[in-house]
């Protein structure tokens, strides 16, 4: 194994040197954080209907999903992203097929079990983050999968089971994480997971078969003092959290469970967030539910939003990259025909530097729809990481960005080419 990922206080270190110190030149206030982004369908499949997400002008195969993924991870690197995380039941999608019909289960109903090609491709993309130098949350269970368990006892054995595999596969570049937001409603049925007190349990277990370090994040905007104390690194979501909000997560954290990494590995597309946990040494997590969770899902850095951010981390870490002219640092997307899906698109403006904007009004065919006032400047915002749909698949969309200089940008497209 060639990478070695360790903890010093409120650091990271890899193979023995804190995270990001290796890039001559580089920003020491970012060394030792761990700038991250969910890609957490990296081993996803679905046992009931794999075909329905041919789609987005792609098509799905588990397999190349997988390996697609490991394919664009050193594009992700050279930006400065040096963590993922990944999950053995997969997360969303979001914004079209319900959760209750997929089937994205590796796990047998006593917990006892994995499913050998789920372990097949986690192997394969754990060994090519190892190889490139990359930590990975392995997160092992989720609330729209978890319904496949039969109650607490199955819970428990998934867990040792997964931690004894990660402990045999060797590895040391891994945060093993027991659930994605284990504090949800959705876990109402599995309160061994969604309490606090058999939380701290759980992660105990986990450390304990694994060897490795271990956090459990909880729903966007939450912490608990038992869990932050009795995790080795504190995870939390950002999910729906205005500036200051993830700021006031951060101190509750160090006030609770003070010298542990702190590392936010999920949020959404609103970067402004990530300029909150940097001025606090705290690692941001990216996460586009459009992007980067429904399936099929290009893996690469696109244009608009995962570039942004890409290019926001560079900049701060100091790594050289390309520059953006000034009409390219704002871009309409999710309005092409490979965006739209069932009759409905979900225009949003990214920019480079969102807090360039006051906000955006959205029209189509010359008719006024919606003013949008916060990061990422989505049409029918409804949180940073989700929106309403259009449900349109023709027409011209304008947008008109209102800068907070007070000058006007417009940029416009035909929905569905």
């Amino acid at each position: 194994m060639k990478t070695n990922l360790t903890i010093s206080g409120e650091n990271f270190l890899m193979n023995g040197k804190l995270v990001y110190s290796e890039i001559e030149g580089s920003n020491p206030r970012m060394h030792g954080l761990l700038m991250n982004a969910r890609l957490i369908q990296g081993i996803f499949d679905d046992k009931a209907d794999a075909t329905r997400f041919n789609r987005f002008g792609m098509t799905f195969d588990p397999e190349e999903n997988t390996d697609a993924l490991i394919a664009a991870l050193p594009e992700w690197y050279k930006y400065g992203l040096r963590a993922f995380t990944v999950g053995l039941q997969g997360g969303g999608p979001c914004f079209t097929v319900p959760n209750g019909e997929i089937i994205n289960n590796p796990f047998s109903p006593d917990g006892l079990h994995i499913d050998e090609a789920y372990l097949a491709r986690l192997t394969r993309l754990l060994n090519a983050a190892d190889e490139l130098g990359m930590a990975v949350i392995v997160s092992a269970l989720y609330c729209g999968q978890i319904r496949h368990l039969d109650g607490a006892q199955a819970v428990i054995n998934a867990i040792r089971t997964t931690a004894n595999w990660l402990r045999d596969g060797g590895w040391k570049h891994i945060i093993f994480e027991p659930a994605n937001e284990y504090d949800i409603h959705l876990f109402k049925d599995y309160p061994i997971v969604m309490e606090h007190q058999s939380m701290v349990g759980l992660l105990d277990l986990a450390r304990r078969e694994s060897g490795l370090p271990v956090g459990c994040s909880g729903g966007g905007g939450t912490l608990n003092a038992e869990v932050a104390r009795a995790s080795d690194v504190i995870l939390f979501h950002g999910n729906g959290q205005p500036r200051h909000a993830m700021a006031n997560l951060i101190a509750n954290a160090r006030k609770w469970a003070p010298g542990k990494p702190i590392v936010c590995n999920e949020d959404s597309q609103a970067i402004t967030n990530l300029q909150v946990c940097m001025d606090h040494h705290v690692s941001w997590g990216y996460y586009n539910g459009l992007t980067k969770q429904e399936m099929a899902t290009n893996w690469g850095v696109l244009k608009g939003e995962d570039l942004f951010f890409a290019l926001r981390i560079a900049e701060n870490v100091g790594i050289p990259c390309e520059s953006l002219a000034a009409d390219e640092q704002y871009m309409l997307i999710g309005i092409s025909k490979n965006e739209c899906w069932d009759g409905k698109c979900w225009p949003r403006i990214a920019s480079l530097y969102p807090e360039t904007i006051n906000y955006v009004d959205f029209y189509v065919d010359g008719t006024w729809l919606y003013r949008s006032y916060d990061d990422p400047f989505s049409l029918y915002y409804i949180a940073n990481w989700i929106q309403g749909p259009l449900k349109r698949t023709e027409g011209l969309l304008r947008a008109e960005i209102t800068l907070a200089n007070g000058n006007k940008l417009v940029r416009e497209g035909c929905i569905g080419e």
